[in-house]
């Protein structure tokens, strides 16, 4: 059940919540790594959480890759809840979202960077999580929520982990699609809106995983490569 009140709110806190989760007896925490700061080392692994937009870590990740083994957290919700609280932090309303995640949202932000897909020194790690959203109110903000802004994230509950090394482990969350495939079919097969379906196979073209080989009227065909 929610808390009557909610303390701290920002991005900061789902990221915190994960860290104190993922930690291991002997990570070191927060460790400098030449220009970087490292969310945890385990061992000779760098190991990165990443709540956010892939696009804000890209020049630091291309630089860790280089010379480390790098491991990438980043939570997806199957879950979420909609909390709405005042200014001082009394809950007003909680409900659950409509929406709910799956692995494949991932490629949403690996079109950041999909050449690094198969760099040898990286493994993406998915977290599957139930988590709420805050919002407060903004009535400068948001006018299509009525000035509802997203102030923070909190973590509920981890649910599921997903480990990929290769771009071959992530073409198989293209599900069942012919031998030969438009971004229809694959939208179809995931069960996913057309736009995640186009940024899976870019992603996965860049990648080397598949291939365009031809057209079904201005329809891009692909095949597993």
């Amino acid at each position: 059940m929610a808390s009557p009140h909610i303390g701290t709110l920002g991005e900061g806190a789902i990221h915190a919540a994960l860290k104190d989760w993922y930690r291991e007896p002997g990570d070191r925490v927060e460790v400098p790594v030449g220009d970087h700061v490292i969310d945890l080392v385990r061992g000779d692994v760098l190991i990165e959480i990443q709540t956010g937009s892939f696009s804000k870590m890209k020049a630091k990740l291309r630089a860790l890759v280089e010379e480390h083994p790098v491991r990438l957290v980043h939570p997806i919700a199957v879950d979420r809840w909609i909390v709405r609280v005042s200014d001082d932090g009394e809950v007003l309303g909680r409900r659950r979202s409509p929406k709910h995640g799956t692995v494949a949202d991932l490629f949403a932000e690996l079109v950041a960077f999909p050449d690094l897909i198969d760099a040898p020194n990286l493994t993406i790690e998915v977290v599957l999580t139930r988590e709420d959203e805050i919002r407060t109110h903004d009535p400068t903000r948001a006018w299509r929520r009525k000035g509802w802004v997203v102030a923070g994230r909190h973590l509920l509950e981890v649910v599921d982990r997903h480990v990929f090394s290769s771009s071959g482990e992530l073409a198989a969350l293209l599900g069942d699609v012919p031998d030969e495939f438009t971004t229809r079919d694959v939208a179809a097969a995931v069960g996913c809106q057309r736009r995640l379906a186009q940024q899976m196979t870019y992603c996965l073209r860049e990648a080397g995983a598949v291939e365009m080989v031809g057209k079904q009227g201005n329809a891009i065909v692909y095949a597993r490569a």
